[in-house]
């Protein structure tokens, strides 16, 4: 007879696994969830699913992120700043500011290696070309 009972305990366990995942996810802001959906997503449907839902979400949030993000994803993988500099360039405005806040804000944007570099980043953020430049504002000096 203890096998009629097991269609209830099937359900009784996942209904209080579900209530778990909840209760994570909602206390500290989902820090104890974050380290079971990094185990989970080693798992190869687990990560495409965590990718789509998250994709998904983007999306609603902000749909500017989300085209900027489908447009760098194919560079995300290549570490060449040539080639993500070009996808950056192919970049609408809008789109632009939508991935440097989100950037800004997950705290992912690198310290470039010179200052050309670190010009182009702040000049693409502020969406325009660079006021002055070159040796213009320099004192020549006397012989």
């Amino acid at each position: 007879m203890w096998w009629l009972y097991l269609p209830l305990i099937l359900i009784g366990v996942v209904l209080v696994l579900f209530l778990l995942l909840i209760v994570l996810g909602r206390f500290r802001n989902g820090a104890l969830l974050k380290p079971l959906i990094r185990s989970l997503s080693r798992i190869g449907f687990m990560r495409r699913f965590f990718a789509s839902v998250s994709t998904k979400a983007i999306e609603r949030q902000n749909p500017e992120l989300a085209a900027a993000i489908k447009k760098l994803e194919p560079v995300s993988s290549n570490p060449n700043p040539t080639a993500v500099q070009k996808a950056m360039s192919r970049l609408t405005p809008a789109e632009r500011r939508a991935y440097m806040e989100a950037a800004q804000e997950q705290g992912e944007v690198q310290e470039t290696a010179n200052r050309q570099m670190r010009r182009r980043l702040q000049q693409q953020q502020r969406g325009g070309r660079p006021g002055g430049g070159g040796t213009a504002g320099r004192k020549r000096k006397r012989r």
